[in-house]
């Protein structure tokens, strides 16, 4: 691709040195360096506009680059490992690359915007002098959506209140008002849980990784621990305040410009406009809510491929319904392990529910090892209360470190291994409830057996709405999300990663690494002929999937080139494998169709 963005310079470079420095060809976006490249003088008029929040990123490394030895070297090592001093960076990125697909870059500016005025005034400046920009918020784009060198980054982190409504209406619309939460862009989720859950009592369905953006979140379809019983991230939209590629900024509803705030439901990050707000419904919290973690392992192949076909069992049995979330993961050492949420049911009751699992390993001799579960429970109101979990110093959480940092600003322990990783591969895949009825499921049990012999795989039952609650199904089916999410039971899951992706860590063994991104392609070979049309999460996906718009969106992909089209002719964002990218070179420079 660089050397067809070469050739096409080529050929318009007697068209560019006849033309005036603001009149680059429409094709090709301006680098610094070329003519069109804007002045100090236009830069600094930006600057001016935003209040002075135009910013160059600086290298997450570039203590350690100064001097390896230093202080401030062995500092920033400690803060790469910390979600929230990573998002807080201009040149942040929640994980550090992927293998043969992107490595962290800076953008040439970027606006720290604090208002929609500073959003808006990136945006005209962009297009005005035909720059590649992107969006970031949170910055956990696996997909290195806010990554992109040469270009103008509107950075959202800043636009992060929150405020609870008991009674909301969007706008246009003459429906009873609805308790709600209006939350900025640049919010993460444990913003948002400690404002609705801790503080209110209700509930916003977000994700589970406390640190992720709820903008991003929410446009990527966004499933959290419970989505079984509460539905998407998406399906609680209820308005969105967006700034199109003209610079105007529209709050949509489905009964304002309901094209595009259907878009926005799912139809990935930063290809429509700009988001600056969101307003969510908020959903009574159950009683209790509560984890339940184990392993079973047997010491045979045979006792493993048995052991598989009893929790498939349990699976269609027990924990495919509004109750349960979170995953299993299935390993090459023939091991099940655990690690799943529930609301809404006792230590009890939970128990219960794997019971096809307990019952054929207590019968099942010598050979097979169960550990668990271990079921409990505690006020659903307090899940989130991670500034209690800290002060407790709770194993399970994480607080940030730095002085100043809110209470509340922790994040799961589980989730500290994501931190500045570098991926190998990962892949996903939504898996059919047809997959859970009897017939079947032998089938289902030998295909993850056989995917386990090359890799290490992980089921996520809430990022399936298969047997959930029929009201989160119904308002997940007015979104833009590929519809087979409306019927998988779970999202498969198999992803491989390694130290950070920066100069001061060790160089990854690229060959022992391509090595292992061949393992995960082999073991997801082994269940894609369980789900013909391989339907894929956008926001956990095969970065190199060729056939990303069928396996993303389906049948919704030409009514979202639609909404593009209508609100962003010319392509001001493009974002990897986002809605319109097809129309661009891989690094979102020159225009190809």
């Amino acid at each position: 691709m660089r050397r067809r963005e070469l050739l096409r310079s080529v050929a318009a470079a007697g068209l560019t040195a006849a033309l005036p420095a603001a009149a680059a060809p429409a094709h090709r976006r301006v680098r610094p360096g070329d003519p069109a490249w804007p002045s100090p003088q236009a830069w600094e008029g930006l600057r001016t506009e935003v209040g002075g929040r135009l910013v160059k990123p600086v290298s997450l490394t570039a203590p350690c680059e100064a001097d390896a030895r230093g202080a401030a070297c062995a500092q920033r090592l400690k803060d790469l490992a910390n979600p929230f001093f990573v998002g807080d960076q201009p040149g942040g990125t929640q994980i550090s690359g992927w293998l043969d697909a992107w490595t962290p870059k800076l953008s040439a500016y970027a606006v720290e915007a604090r208002t929609t005025a500073d959003v808006a005034a990136a945006v005209n400046f962009a297009r005005r002098h035909n720059l590649r920009l992107v969006v970031k918020g949170g910055g956990h784009s696996y997909q290195g959506g806010s990554n992109a060198p040469d270009s103008l980054l509107v950075w959202t982190r800043a636009m992060n209140a929150v405020t609870v409504h008991d009674a909301f209406t969007p706008r246009g619309t003459a429906g009873p008002p609805v308790p709600a939460v209006s939350i900025g862009a640049g919010a993460m989720w444990v913003d948002a849980y400690d404002a609705v859950t801790t503080r209110a009592g209700r509930y916003v369905q977000g994700g589970g990784c406390a640190t992720v953006g709820v903008a991003g979140l929410v446009l990527g379809g966004g499933f959290g621990s419970f989505s079984k019983q509460y539905g998407t991230g998406a399906a609680s939209l209820l308005e969105a305040e967006i700034v199109t590629a003209d610079g105007v900024a529209r709050v949509v509803s489905a009964a304002n410009h309901p094209d595009l705030f259907w878009a926005l439901k799912g139809g990935g990050q930063s290809s429509f406009g700009v988001v600056t707000r969101l307003t969510l419904q908020t959903h009574e919290l159950a009683a209790t809510a509560g984890g339940c973690g184990g392993d079973l392992t047997t010491k045979t192949d045979a006792a493993f491929r048995r052991a598989l076909h009893a929790f498939v069992d349990t699976c269609a049995e027990g924990l495919t319904n509004p109750h349960w979330g979170e995953s299993v993961r299935i390993t090459g050492s023939n091991r099940i392990e655990f690690n799943m949420v529930f609301q809404g049911l006792s230590a009890k009751d939970a128990r219960a529910a794997w019971r096809p699992l307990t019952d054929w390993a207590a019968a099942a001799g010598p050979d097979v090892k169960l550990d668990g579960p271990h079921p409990s429970t505690q006020p659903m109101r307090e899940w989130w209360d991670f500034a209690a979990a800290a002060k407790a110093h709770a194993p399970w959480v994480r607080p940030d470190p730095r002085p100043g940092a809110p209470p509340h600003h922790a994040w799961w322990a589980g989730d500290s291994g994501q931190v500045s990783a570098f991926f190998y591969a990962y892949d996903s895949l939504w898996l059919p409830a047809a997959l859970l009825d009897p017939a079947e499921r032998g089938r289902l049990a030998d295909a993850l057996f056989e995917a386990s012999r090359h890799f290490d795989l992980e089921l996520h039952f809430n990022k399936g709405l298969g047997g959930g609650a029929p009201g989160a199904v119904a308002a997940s089916a007015r979104t833009a999300t590929h519809p087979a999410v409306l019927d998988a039971f779970a999202l498969a899951i198999i992803a491989t990663g390694g130290l950070p992706n920066y100069p001061v860590y060790p160089p990854t063994n690229l060959a022992a690494a391509r090595r292992e991104a061949a393992r995960v392609e082999a073991a997801m070979a082994a269940l894609r002929p369980l789900a013909p049309a391989a339907a894929s999460y956008v926001s956990e996906s095969n970065y190199f999937n060729p056939h990303w718009r069928e396996a993303f969106w389906g049948p919704h992909y030409a009514r979202l080139a639609a909404v593009k089209a209508r609100y962003d002719p010319a392509g001001l964002f493009v974002m990897h494998h986002g809605v319109g990218s097809e129309h661009w070179s891989p690094d979102g420079f020159t225009r190809i169709g």
